[in-house]
């Protein structure tokens, strides 16, 4: 099972792009998989028309930075694996290439989570090879409002949002995580087998249940999230398998 997962929003320049994107997929990437405990790696572009609801906080602290165009996700079966992932780790070890070529992600900005639990949703099945992350992502990373509210915060991921979407079509799974390190302590991660899906079903599950609905406003507008959170985005690396008719 992917226990870790190392998250990177970043930006690109459209000068780099091209160039970043062949190394990144055709010579990093191969590079994670050979080391021991990786599981897979998956990079998705964001949806920069969906934006987040206006309800929700973000931080204005200068010192996160707020990278959003794309967002790169290695699995581990432990976040202990991706210890040697990280840039005190791996600093002293990169190429000058890849030095070169990581330093073109602009605003970067990163998480290390273990997962806390997950639901599989009804379309689990057709996650890809057992393992790897759906073509569609929203991926949340917050605060608490405070420490006290995280009672609250675990009873409303535990009792309602967790058991929700587990019946919700078009849903793969949804994970909550908690940070081992970065700057939000909390991540979700929904996977959703495409974006038209997440876009039909999302908003019309969440308010089924009146009471729920309400509760979920109340949790929600205490949290404080990262630049962009929740980011919306589809998978561009591996690339997308079509759908048979």
């Amino acid at each position: 099972m992917d226990r870790g997962l190392s998250v990177s929003w970043y930006d690109l320049a459209e000068s780099n792009r091209e160039r970043y994107l062949k190394w990144l997929h055709g010579t990093y990437i191969p590079k994670l998989l050979g080391h021991p405990g990786v599981l897979y790696a998956a990079h998705y572009k964001a949806e920069e028309s969906i934006k987040p609801l206006d309800r929700l906080r973000h931080t204005t602290d200068p010192s996160v930075p707020a990278g959003n165009g794309y967002i790169f996700i290695v699995g581990a079966t432990s976040p202990h694996v991706l210890a040697d992932l990280t840039p005190y780790k791996a600093g002293a070890e990169l190429s000058s290439e890849e030095r070169t070529m990581l330093g073109m992600r602009a605003g970067e900005r990163r998480n290390l989570f273990a997962e806390e639990e997950r639901a599989l949703g009804p379309d689990t099945r057709r996650r890809e090879g057992g393992v790897m992350l759906a073509p569609c992502i929203q991926l949340g990373s917050f605060n608490a409002g405070t420490w006290q509210d995280e009672d609250e915060l675990l009873s409303w991921y535990a009792h309602f949002r967790l058991p929700s979407l587990n019946k919700m079509p078009g849903c793969i799974a949804i994970r909550k995580l908690v940070s081992v390190s970065g700057w939000a302590k909390h991540g979700v991660l929904y996977e959703f087998t495409s974006l038209e899906d997440r876009a039909k079903q999302f908003r019309a599950h969440e308010a089924a249940d009146e009471k729920m609905a309400k509760w979920t406003e109340e949790v929600v507008v205490k949290l404080m999230h990262a630049p962009g959170s929740p980011n919306v985005a589809q998978r561009i690396w591996p690339p997308i398998a079509r759908r048979s008719s």
